[in-house]
């Protein structure tokens, strides 16, 4: 196996930044003269203004400004003086920064005594090469909420409010460098008043960008009104049961009252959403806890800046109904207010939101103004919208909380575009396209990748053009423009077809379940070879068969399969992934044989008898005889068969219901495992479920639902134990990647890591990067990256 380049990349506040050697010059008073070049997310994020602060007291003269993705230093004076510099753009930097590296040269023009320090004009000509990176947006700050909400203040009220800490970012920068000019802010002329914040070195809005006034803002509009009367009718129709379209950070959002279960009913039959949970927004922590269970580690990801969605376990006496919000879950989703905008809804509302995607289910997020009123008509009772443009569409990020450390499962508006690392550098810019489900692509150039926004489910024209808007701008923004292209195996998905635009010798295809588990190694920096669990759903393995419960021995370049699950056929194709019903036919009559009885008739009766004779004739003779019948060997497919046979979940209306309502049915509860059994078949280990099956079938009932679905759970992290123990015996290292859809559930990933712990292995998941097909563009990034590089290309 491959092992990856060595390396660092500093990050702001930790170790010591690269720093190429040069001699400084010295002009005729005796002062050093230098160029620093810093890298990383240093624009937007209030980095010149620090810098121009720093060095005044300082007493250096010189400039600072912004050169492509990158900003320029030159400064002149003391020895001390630049030193101590240099310690605060390592140490001091501000919050929201992410030093990549810090380059010292020569500087190239003298720069006479006394002149000051000043902010330059910035440059769209050559800079650094690399990756140029982009600031993700950030929630409202405690200084701009306070002033939001002081009624002598100017910004008093007013929705835009944003400063150097906070404001939009990403989702307004038409082109680097970045300056108000070149986003869409750049049609709001200063007043007077807030160009002299602007200017003012000691103000926190110092070059702020997407600075705004009541006075030189953007505008709310509600039909003819405008501003505070705008608001005013838009939270008068959300009082009476309305759904409102509001034009929110990233893209539109679908707003209503979250307490009244008729209203919500009511968005999901017009937004084609029957089943799946719904964001709620609150004020404030406060509101979060009479909703959800709200720990130390919960409160962290409220109010991180990025203010995702994060999944809590919902009260069972919390004011919003949880049949209408999250069915048949167990969690809610709860986030706080993202904008000045959303601060005043949820102030002058007093009551829980929800805040949805303003989409029609399977649709890209709507950002433009024309396009949302044509396409959420059918859904919205009335358009708050304002008129500053939105360039790029994010919606919410999702995460959750497992063991106290965050679980990426949505990376987009706060958390995209910031960088992640690459374990080896990409020689040549590449992109990767990703899957199918949950859509994201990744581009790479050295040592870095970025992943675009979340685009959805990559099956029709409207997001397939989605997909290539946000990929041109990214490209534009970053510098990147591929030469290489990584994509997944599977010759239908939209994705490999988009990438045959690339010529064949610049492709590079990727497995899917290998990309599952790089792309968690990768962002744990792991060096390989290492052991990867990929559990999901459906994914074409090298063999040209459909693989989904899978033991990988694996580095960046290459793969090994040790272990699976059983195969089974999916009755219907794709119509067995919408009915579990179906899945679980599957597997009672055409598991893999591999030494297990058959399943007898008086144990599968009462589920089988729940179909319509002639249905379960023409099911079971498509099975027998191979009929639209795909085998696969499928976690995610096993987990539907069981949630069918406990009778928990019998139609999948959005991707991981069933395994949702498996794990929601578990509850607390904790139960030993079913039988089992593992089987050598063609040198790999296999799990047979037929055991497993067997006893669901033997001992269903309405009182056994929930220590089944419990001693199910159970079953599978003790069969991934028994599968890796397997593996490390045979010489596998002890070092394992979980990777995969099904690794979304709390109660699976905490069970298989305390039984891999409990073997003294090193257990890693993913916790930036998304554990299902969101995170697969970069783990196909970095398995491209690596080969490349073993290439010498």
């Amino acid at each position: 196996m491959d092992e990856p380049e060595s390396g660092t990349r500093a990050m702001n506040g930790g170790g010591g930044l690269p720093l190429r050697a040069a001699g400084p010059a010295r002009d005729a008073t005796g002062r050093n003269r230098v160029r620093i070049v810093v890298s990383g997310t240093v624009q937007g994020v209030g980095f010149r203004p620090f810098v121009h602060r720093t060095a005044t007291r300082l007493g250096l003269d010189g400039t600072v400004r912004n050169v492509n993705g990158h900003v320029v230093i030159d400064a002149a004076g003391a020895p001390l003086s630049l030193s101590r510099l240099l310690t605060a753009l390592r140490t001091q930097a501000p919050p929201s920064a992410t030093v990549g590296s810090v380059e010292v040269d020569r500087a190239p023009d003298d720069m006479p005594p006394g002149a000051g320090f000043t902010i330059g004009p910035s440059a769209a000509g050559p800079g650094q090469s690399g990756l140029r990176e982009i600031p993700p947006d950030a929630a409202t700050c405690d200084a701009c909420l306070g002033e939001l909400f002081a009624p002598g203040n100017r910004r008093y009220r007013h929705p835009f409010i944003n400063c150097t800490a906070c404001g939009p970012r990403a989702t307004v920068i038409e082109t680097l460098p970045y300056d108000r000019a070149r986003t869409t802010m750049g049609r709001f002329a200063l007043c007077p008043t807030c160009a002299q914040e602007y200017g003012n070195q000691s103000d926190r809005r110092h070059h702020a960008e997407p600075l705004a006034c009541p006075h030189c803002g953007p505008r709310l509009i509600w039909d003819s009104l405008r501003d505070g009367s705008a608001l005013q009718a838009a939270e008068g129709l959300v009082a009476v049961g309305g759904i409102l379209a509001l034009k929110g950070i990233g893209g539109y959002q679908l707003v209503c009252a979250a307490t009244r279960p008729d209203t919500v009913d009511e968005l999901r039959r017009r937004k084609h959403r029957p089943h799946k949970p719904l964001a709620v927004m609150v004020a404030d922590l406060s509101a979060a806890r009479r909703l959800a269970h709200v720990d130390r580690a919960a409160v962290r990801e409220l109010t991180a800046p990025d203010r995702p969605v994060v999944l809590l376990p919902a009260r069972t006496d919390s004011p919003v109904p949880s049949a209408a919000v999250h069915p048949d879950t167990g969690y809610i989703g709860i986030f706080l207010p993202t904008s000045g905008l959303h601060h005043l809804l949820l102030r002058d509302l007093a009551r829980p939101l929800v805040v949805t995607s303003g989409n029609v289910s399977g649709e890209p997020l709507a950002i433009d103004d024309v396009d949302a009123r044509e396409r959420l008509a059918g859904i919205a009772d009335g358009f708050l919208t304002h008129d500053r443009g939105i360039r790029s569409r994010y919606d919410d990020s999702v995460v959750q909380v497992v063991e106290g450390t965050r679980m990426t499962l949505r990376r987009a508006r706060g958390l995209a575009p910031a960088p992640l690392p690459l374990p080896r550098s990409a020689t040549t810019p590449l992109v990767a396209v990703g899957a199918q489900s949950k859509h994201t692509f990744a581009l790479a150039d050295g040592r870095q990748a970025v992943l675009g926004p979340h685009t959805g489910d990559l099956h029709d024209a409207d997001t397939l053009e989605a997909f290539e808007s946000s990929y041109t701008h990214l490209t534009r923004l970053t510098g990147v423009t591929p030469r290489t292209v990584a994509h997944d195996l599977h010759p239908r998905y939209l994705s490999t077809q988009w990438a045959r635009r690339f010529p064949a010798q610049h492709r590079i295809p990727v497995q899917h379940h290998h990309a599952h588990i790089a792309a968690c190694a990768a962002e744990h920096r792991l060096p390989g070879p290492f052991l990867g669990v990929a559990y999901d759903g459906l994914g074409l393995g090298d063999d040209g068969t459909l693989w989904g419960g899978e033991v990988l021995l694996a580095d960046y370049t290459h793969f090994r399969r040790l272990g699976r699950f059983a195969t089974a056929p999916l009755p219907g194709g794709e119509s067995a992934v919408r009915h579990p019903d179906r899945m679980a036919l599957g597997y009672l009559y055409g598991t893999e044989p591999l030494g297990s009885p058959e399943l007898p008739r008086d144990a599968t009766a009462a589920f089988t008898d729940r179909f319509d004779p002639r249905a379960h004739a023409t099911l079971r003779t498509m099975v027998r005889r191979g009929i639209n019948a795909p085998r696969a060997s499928s976690a995610g497919r096993l987990f539907d068969a069981a949630a069918a046979l406990l009778g928990v979940c019998d139609e999948v209306t959005y991707e991981g219901r069933a395994a949702i309502a498996l794990e929601a049915a578990a509850g607390r509860r904790r139960a030993p495992a079913l039988p089992w059994r593992l089987v050598r078949v063609a040198g790999l280990w296999v799990y047979d479920p037929t055991p497993t099956l067997m006893a669901l079938c033997a001992s269903s009932g309405p009182r056994d639902t929930a220590r089944l679905a419990a001693a199910f759970h159970t079953t599978i992290a003790e069969v991934t134990a028994a599968l890796v123990e397997k593996a490390t015996h045979a010489g596998a290292p002890r070092t394992v990647c979980l990777g995969g859809g099904c690794f979304a559930n709390r109660r699976l990933v905490i069970d298989v890591r305390r039984l891999l712990q409990a073997l003294d292995m090193e257990v890693y998941v993913g916790v930036d990067v998304p554990p299902g097909d969101g995170g697969i563009s970069y783990g196909q990034a970095a398995i491209a990256a690596a080969r490349l590089s073993r290439k010498g290309t």
